[in-house]
């Protein structure tokens, strides 16, 4: 293992502890806030296609953000997890139309449309674990969006990419390796910090 590598599970773990000591109610309140702040981004409110996620136990949450896309008429993707961890897609089409997947995800069901549905995109929402001062992201480690921004760079697509974190996960510095992706902009709480101007989704996202 490298000194990166081993880097970023020491970061993960110490991260995922502080995680697990907010209550049901601490995860409700940031929730809440952080749908406030996301949803009057530029990148979310001129994006018609968004590829978001569902946030599980204590994760920042994204279910009021997927609602208020969805009724704004945004079409919001979701992914499906594959057996090789690589990610499909599906359309959200409301909570009720989510199903417990494997790893106690949550996914939409439905039609699938492939792993290249990414690209339509104009803005991607990356879960993640921290964001350090240029912008860098420490995922969790499986691999899942290292391919999907991949496929994003071999396709030449060019969304916005943010991620929602609560307030101590905007660190200094993460342990960085060469095939990591700068983020534009970062939500959590307290607010939006920013790693390049708004990212206008083009026409066609």
């Amino acid at each position: 293992m490298s000194e990166e590598m081993s880097g970023k599970s020491a970061v993960r773990t110490e991260l995922l502890g502080a995680r697990g000591l907010l209550s049901t109610e601490d995860v409700q309140k940031a929730a809440a806030v952080l749908a406030r702040h996301a949803v009057e981004l530029p990148e979310l409110t001129e994006a018609t296609t968004v590829a978001a996620y569902v946030s599980v136990g204590r994760e920042p949450g994204t279910r009021a953000l997927l609602d208020a896309l969805r009724d704004r008429g945004v079409r919001v993707l979701l992914p499906v997890l594959l057996p090789d961890n690589d990610l499909d897609w599906g359309v959200y089409r409301g909570e009720e139309h989510l199903v417990r997947a494997g790893r106690g995800l949550l996914e939409p069901d439905g039609g699938r449309l492939g792993p290249d549905a990414v690209v339509e995109a104009g803005t991607v929402l990356l879960p993640g674990l921290a964001v350090d001062a240029n912008g860098m992201r420490l995922g969790r480690g499986g691999g899942s969006y290292d391919r999907v921004l991949a496929r994003l760079a071999a396709a030449g697509a060019n969304p916005a990419l943010v991620v929602l974190l609560y307030a101590n996960e905007v660190v200094a510095r993460v342990p960085v390796e060469p095939h990591d992706h700068p983020v534009h902009a970062v939500v959590t709480p307290e607010g939006v910090t920013r790693f390049s101007p708004p990212r206008r989704p083009s026409a066609s996202a």
